[in-house]
């Protein structure tokens, strides 16, 4: 496949959405068994009103696809209004309590649990096949063993890496496992690149690069009964990998700078880093050469597992047309439609088939992200993660990497913080 250098301004946008939006899984607690879903809905028979919410850059762009899905089905009127992500947590909650909802809306998947517990959602119907999504995805709407909507797009994390640095240093092929990703970062050392690895010490959202590291080890936050066991072996394991970045000095102990990333990786100062897919654009226009870097899959050792994040799209228990609502939501699972979106605002599809497009599948970047999403996880959806997040995880990275807790003490820490947290059940 060729690479293409893809204009990616747009996916920059994401970033805040994300932030928003780490997602759940029904193996995180869960039985393993399918989620449980409602009876079909007939969605030939959709007509009436709908209202939409949805924030950011979907909801300045959502009546792109309303209009051809009215073309689709004309005795719908379709209404979006967007929503500044900012306000859009106690603008769902309060109508939810008010019982003045919308029809439709996009949900931050950090919210799913506490929304859906709360009974403010609909389950989805089972004429929507959970097959056609990537299953990590697919599980961030399933709270409780019971599906609340689809994942409507994804987004998943890789290495970004110097390859001119790493072929200098004598790698040839990117890292397989721990052990070659270490060997990376030390070889990016020897040629200069300070930090070899851009990796976050802790502070707000450091558990999404870390916490594929502890699935990459086993670990799982919670077990089959709901208990977190973020003081287990695997805890440690992946702790002690992470901390061995910094304690070598490959990794920075201190934020860098805002811009700082993107420019000194073009440049070459820096080795490598791992994020998400609005990384290319930004990396593009801060002037890299694309003969000198690429992205590669999460190291494996049990497991190559990576973070999966994105949206999903809801139906609200209170709606008053619930036909025409699930048809609107399932009509944004077509592949088609889900390409075209792509081609809108860059969001990456989450279903499956329609990463064979040639809009996707052409791009030797992108398809490396399609790839991992066939391995990418979250956390479970429990109302309180966010909490759970910054409190109890965030803040003992930092810890250790930066303090001088040791790894068995920091997830001991983690553990003690997410028990007194709890899952808000």
């Amino acid at each position: 496949m060729t690479r293409r250098r893809t204009s990616w301004a747009a996916v920059a946008a994401l970033a805040m959405t994300l932030t928003l939006a780490a997602c759940g899984r029904d193996d995180e607690g869960g039985s393993g068994a399918p989620a449980s879903q409602a009876a079909e809905v007939d969605f030939s028979t959709a007509s009436g009103e709908l209202s939409v919410w949805a924030m950011g850059t979907e909801g300045d762009n959502l009546e792109v696809l309303a209009e051809d899905f009215m073309a689709e089905y004309p005795d719908v009127t379709v209404e979006v209004t967007a929503v500044p992500w900012d306000a859009a947590h106690d603008r769902i909650a309060n109508a939810i309590a008010a019982t003045e909802v919308p029809d439709v809306s996009l949900i931050g998947t950090t919210w799913m649990g506490e929304f859906a517990s709360g009974g403010g959602l609909d389950p989805t119907p089972a004429n929507i096949d959970p097959s056609i999504f990537f299953e990590g995805a697919w599980d961030t709407t399933v709270v409780d063993g019971v599906s609340y909507g689809i994942p409507w797009y994804v987004e998943t994390r890789l290495l970004y890496y110097r390859t001119d640095l790493a072929e200098e240093s004598g790698a040839t092929a990117p890292p397989a496992n721990w052990d070659e990703l270490k060997g990376l970062a030390e070889g990016y050392g020897g040629e200069g690149a300070d930090p070899a690895i851009a990796l976050q010490a802790g502070g707000q959202g450091s558990w999404q690069t870390f916490m594929p590291f502890f699935w990459q080890a086993g670990g799982e936050i919670l077990d089959e009964s709901g208990n977190f066991t973020l003081d287990s072996d695997a805890c440690v394991e992946a702790l002690t990998y992470y901390d061995s970045f910094f304690e070598a000095g490959l990794a920075p102990t201190a934020a860098l700078e805002p811009g700082a990333l993107e420019t000194g990786f073009a440049s070459g100062e820096i080795g490598s880093f791992i994020s998400g897919p609005w990384m290319i654009g930004i990396v593009n226009d801060a002037g890299a050469d694309p003969a000198t870097w690429t992205v590669a899959h999460q190291p494996t050792e049990e497991a190559g597992t990576s973070f999966v994040g994105g949206g999903n799209i809801s139906v609200f228990s209170d709606s008053d047309n619930k036909t025409a609502a699930w048809a609107f939501v399932d009509y944004l699972s077509h592949p088609e439609v889900q390409v075209k979106w792509f081609q809108t605002i860059n969001d990456l599809p989450s279903v499956q088939a329609a990463w064979d497009d040639p809009a996707l599948a052409d791009d030797e970047l992108l398809s490396a992200f399609g790839d991992q999403l066939a391995d990418a996880k979250a956390p479970p959806a429990i109302a309180t993660w966010e909490q759970v997040a910054l409190e109890a995880i965030d803040t003992q990275i930092e810890q250790v990497t930066v303090g001088d807790v040791t790894p068995e003490e920091g997830c001991a820490a983690m553990q003690t913080e997410a028990e007194a947290i709890g899952t808000g059940a």
